[in-house]
């Protein structure tokens, strides 16, 4: 088959469908009304997905990958004075940890292992020992491994201790269903190339009004200041601070057509869990054990260990698998050797068997 033409098996960018693909074949200007309406409709249509179309929440588009948008919050949001704790138990909570370093902003950190999920209890006792935390943050889907995190026991923590609450839900949002008001999150942040099955090129914030309001002055970037882009989209009408992503933009708008089209959210976790627990099994059936337990398994990725004795390194299994039609994900492990299949995108049940019978020929082959 065409060398060029295969199907994504990674947590964002995903394979798209041709309809959303051709919304960027037209050329925009970032003045103009209608470019501006579609800004605004995606906005409304994203506080709906997150169930905050209530009034007190307001959404905010941010130019750049989702953990530019990731960046500015933490770095918009949390002032000189606060101190927030961060949850870390994979790469992408790392992350934030490294962008409190360089923002020069006052954090506590509970550490847990890759394949485990915070413990609430942990949680409330370093809230309890430190009164001079203000703000929680942590990942929702920690693609790092597949394990989805338990949101609505922190979120009932920040409630209950008064603290704002920032939630990566980058490869989640709008692939699992999460109703922002009543998990009592403040911020949460996604990216136009996950689960709603848009392209790569702008990060969203949905932000309680209220703490937003708050905020201003704070940022400690020009052009992530979260605030700012707020204000201005606010003030007039959709626009963008600063040159926008028209045509991710566009093939986000069409993405969110065709999430409404297939069955909401509801319909989408449906397809993502169906296609993610028959790849699991079939995978261990071939003696690719998953990394997570199925407690904690999340329906977007999941990460695998390679069979024991096996005799193939990943660069010849990416290879075999990229001539079949498809491209699978390296491991981003520092303690084991695995390997990452991600489910989310244009990928449905035959793709599952297609990929299990390629997985089956090239483990005969090199043994």
């Amino acid at each position: 088959m065409d060398k060029n033409t295969y199907k994504l098996l990674t947590p964002g960018p995903l394979t798209t469908t041709e309809t959303v693909k051709e919304a960027m074949q037209i050329d925009r200007c970032t003045w103009d009304e209608d470019y501006k309406n579609m800004t605004q409709e995606i906005r409304t249509g994203l506080l709906k997905l997150a169930h905050a179309d209530n009034g007190d929440y307001t959404t905010v588009l941010m130019q750049g990958s989702g953990t530019f948008g990731v960046e500015s919050v933490l770095s918009s949001v949390i002032s000189s004075t606060d101190k927030v704790l961060v949850l870390q138990n994979g790469a992408y909570s790392k992350r934030m940890v490294e962008m409190c370093d360089y923002h020069g902003i006052k954090y506590v950190v509970y550490e847990e292992d890759y394949a485990h999920v915070p413990d609430p209890a942990i949680v409330e006792d370093v809230l309890k020992s430190d009164g001079s935390i203000t703000h929680i943050s942590m990942v929702h889907s920690e693609t790092t491994s597949g394990l989805l995190n338990n949101i609505a026991a922190i979120g009932e923590l920040a409630k209950k201790y008064n603290k704002k609450f920032i939630v990566d839900a980058m490869s989640s949002f709008g692939g699992v269903d999460i109703n922002v008001p009543e998990l009592g999150i403040t911020y949460l942040v996604s990216s136009a190339n996950k689960c709603i099955q848009g392209v790569p090129g702008f990060s969203f914030i949905i932000a309680k009004t209220g703490d937003l309001k708050q905020t201003k002055g704070i940022a400690r970037s020009l052009s992530l200041d979260l605030y700012a882009q707020w204000e201005t989209m606010e003030k007039d009408g959709g626009k963008w601070r600063f040159t926008s992503p028209t045509h991710v933009v566009a093939a986000f708008s069409q993405a969110l057509k065709e999430l409404a089209a297939e069955g909401g959210i509801t319909a989408r976790n449906a397809r993502y869990t169906a296609t993610n627990r028959a790849l699991r099994k079939g995978m261990e059936e071939l003696g690719f054990k998953a990394y997570i337990d199925e407690a904690h398994q999340g329906p977007i990725i999941t990460t695998f260990f390679y069979p024991e004795n096996c005799k193939f390194t990943f660069a010849k299994m990416y290879a075999y698998l990229k001539d079949h039609g498809y491209v699978i994900y390296p491991g981003k492990l520092t303690d084991a050797e695995t390997f990452r299949l991600g489910n989310i995108g244009e990928i449905y049940m035959d793709d599952v068997e297609k990929i299990l019978g390629i997985f089956k020929d090239f483990v005969s082959a090199e043994n």
